[in-house]
């Protein structure tokens, strides 16, 4: 069945189209993303399809009988309405209707009925619409309901949309929208301000639901497991790619080679047909004429402009012995008190977000932290770089170490400096790695801040742009330990690329807190994982690992108990993922809340009465042991081959390297037996 037709669609931006010539059309079950840089006009283009923007030219057609759910990138709202009155407004469903006044009359029933007494008018409005819920065969239909209000954590329905942090109201937006009765999901960035864990639910129900949907995100792996069809919004022209994001890459990279191919021939030809030009052809004969004709029509085309692939690295700044050393750092909220990161009350009178947590940083580490919406995640963050004081605990910072830290709202001293001057502030001559250097200018440039955007104050930019641009100056004031608190919202797949590459091979410490999975895989080998209770666990492997190993235990203890202890290891190809629990010894109350501690700071290690689990640390050094036994061992075969060479050198070397690691391997081979016991 169609459910969206779009025809001949334009809208004209500031300064240039944004869109022109847009058509395509919808059936039910299609699942499709729009895609393209910041600024392109992915956001008015699904406004303008959901009609909230008006079109300067074309017609949007929706199927009457479907319906439609539109989710804006900020959810416009009435303060005073409750959750519930913004849940519910959709008036055009019977079906939410009465459920929404079932719901409004079971909260008066059980305020009535610990009051005393349940008064007679609201006990026949309960039992009127609870018919209405048997004719309606609508029971079911509530329940999903309830089920999508609790996985995205909607339980007080009476609290005022005024008082929620902006994460909550997106939240909400997103409630209403999936809860409303129609076909048709239009969804401006669904995944900000979602937990990784909430959005992998949000990822199986949008692939899993019949009903048709159209969106703008930057979550790659949502992007891959959800749509069959990927939309290009580039040079304001929308272009359809069959298949899910990976395909996307593959035919774009073969449809690059094809255009790069196709602009070498044209240029070649130019040659030859300027040279002919240039000689001041006479036009007078209908053969000439046709010729120029033709030859400023390829002068004058559209060009094929490549991605540019910006890759950089500053100029490294070194880190000293001593890095960063947590002891014991413990932090709890009383009820009442809003969180930092979440600005939600705690539940419980003393709740616990960080128990007796330690740990000594190493060069080099790139380690993720993956908790759910209000863990203590940006809390932990805000500890580390002194922003927030524990509650006990101390932190020993080593003197050459230089935090950047990226928080989810930057704030800005004076905004009516211009973008350009604002990053002069910190550098007006960024050195490169590899001894080259960019002017202020042209970093921004390859940030996507090019022209007249660069003059601009930064009161009049976006709230992404304001994001990118406090990103960009972050890089360049070129810390040794970067942190950052969700580095990816607002920005498009363009910057995260280039920001991936950057973080990749970046060789000081890094933190990172991201809803992101493709990139928290990308960028940490390592996760500290936030738990309930405040403990903090270890789990050596990528984001994606752990989520497969969580689902595993969920699916284990619906079936049977599980046992206590580290959870089994997951494979994958090569590599393995372990989830580090050690236990701790009796009496020893502070370790027995943080079971995350590095070597030299883990009583674990002067218990031996009872069987040694390994620390966190630990464990990643077995992992890496087996990797390096495995790769040693297969270089033997190689150096016992060359050892038979009937160059008397090379078989000298060989035999020589065989010896060094035969002699590698026995030390790797007791090690990895002391870990194992």
């Amino acid at each position: 069945m169609n459910i969206l037709s779009i025809n001949n669609l334009s809208k004209i931006g500031r300064e240039q189209p944004l869109f022109t010539g847009v058509t395509f059309g919808m059936d039910s079950g299609d699942k499709a993303a729009i895609i393209g840089r910041n600024g392109t006009g992915k956001s008015t283009l699904l406004a303008t399809i959901a009609g909230v923007l008006q079109p300067d030219e074309g017609s949007v057609v929706m199927n009457k009988s479907a319906g439609v759910s539109y989710l804006a990138q900020n959810p416009v709202f009435n303060a005073d309405d409750t959750i519930r009155d913004h849940i519910f407004a959709s008036h055009d469903s019977p079906k939410l209707r009465t459920i929404s006044e079932y719901e409004a009359v079971c909260a008066e029933m059980a305020q009535a009925s610990t009051d005393g007494t349940v008064p007679a008018g609201v006990q026949q409005r309960y039992d009127a619409l609870t018919l209405e819920m048997d004719k309606g065969n609508l029971w079911n239909y509530e329940a999903q309901v309830q089920s999508i209000l609790g996985v995205l954590g909607i339980h007080d329905m009476s609290r005022k949309m005024g008082e929620l942090s902006g994460g909550m109201v997106k939240k909400v937006a997103l409630a209403q929208v999936l809860v409303e009765d129609t076909k048709l999901l239009l969804l401006d960035e669904p995944t900000n301000h979602l937990d990784i864990s909430t959005i992998y639910w949000l990822q199986n129900y949008l692939r899993d639901t019949d009903r048709c949907v159209l969106m703008v995100t930057h979550d790659r792996y949502f992007l891959d497991a959800v749509c069959n069809n990927i939309y290009e919004l580039a040079r304001s022209r929308l272009k359809l790619y069959q298949g899910n994001y990976s395909t996307y890459l593959e035919k774009k990279a073969v449809e690059a080679e094809i255009e790069a191919n196709t602009e070498r021939r044209i240029e070649s030809v130019l040659r030859f047909e300027r040279d002919w030009l240039m000689r001041g052809p006479c036009a007078r004969g209908t053969k000439a004429k046709a010729r120029i004709q033709r030859d400023m029509q390829l002068i004058n085309r559209e060009k094929f402009e490549a991605d540019k692939g910006f890759q950089f690295e500053v100029a490294g700044r070194r880190l000293g012995g001593k890095i960063l050393e947590l002891h014991n750092i413990s932090k709890s909220f009383r009820k009442g008190y809003a969180r930092a990161e979440e600005n939600e009350s705690a539940e419980t009178a003393e709740s616990p977000v960080l128990r007796a947590f330690s740990y000594t940083f190493s060069k080099g580490e790139k380690i993720g932290i993956f908790g759910d919406n209000g863990s203590g995640k940006s809390t932990l963050l805000n500890i580390i770089t002194g922003s927030l004081a524990p509650d006990s605990g101390t932190i020993v910072k080593g003197e050459n170490t230089v935090f950047g830290y990226y928080q989810q709202n930057p704030v800005f001293k004076d905004l009516s400096l211009t973008v350009l001057d604002y990053i002069k502030e910190a550098a007006e001559v960024i050195p490169m790695n590899d001894g080259k250097t960019l002017s202020a200018s042209q970093f921004l440039n390859e940030f996507g801040f090019e022209g007249k955007i660069q003059h601009s104050m930064l009161s009049t930019l976006s709230g992404g742009e304001r994001k990118r641009v406090f990103l960009v100056r972050l890089l360049i004031a070129n810390p040794n330990f970067l942190i950052l608190d969700e580095p990816t919202n607002d920005f498009d797949i363009f910057t995260m690329n280039i920001l991936e590459d950057f973080l990749m091979h970046y060789k000081g410490c890094l933190l990172i807190v991201s809803h992101d999975r493709y990139f928290m895989d990308k960028v940490a080998d390592t996760l500290f994982v936030l738990e309930d209770d405040g403990s903090v666990s270890g789990f050596v492997g990528k984001c994606s690992e752990y989520l497969e190993v969580r689902e595993e235990r969920k699916r284990r203890q619906k079936g049977e108990s599980l046992p206590p202890g580290p959870s089994p290891r997951v494979s994958q190809g090569s590599t393995s993922a372990v989830l580090a629990t050690p236990p701790s010894p009796k009496g020893d109350a502070a370790a027995a809340s943080s079971p995350l501690k590095s070597p030299e700071h883990s009583p674990e290690a002067a218990a031996p009465a009872k069987p040694k689990r390994l620390s966190f640390k630990e464990q990643k050094e077995f992992e890496q042991l087996e990797e390096r036994i495995a790769e040693l061992e297969s270089r033997l075969p190689v150096l016992e081959a060359g050892m038979a060479d009937s160059d008397y050198t090379k078989a000298q070397k060989a035999g020589a390297d065989y010896s060094a690691v035969q002699a590698e391997l026995e030390k790797a081979y007791a090690r990895w037996e002391e870990l194992a016991v």
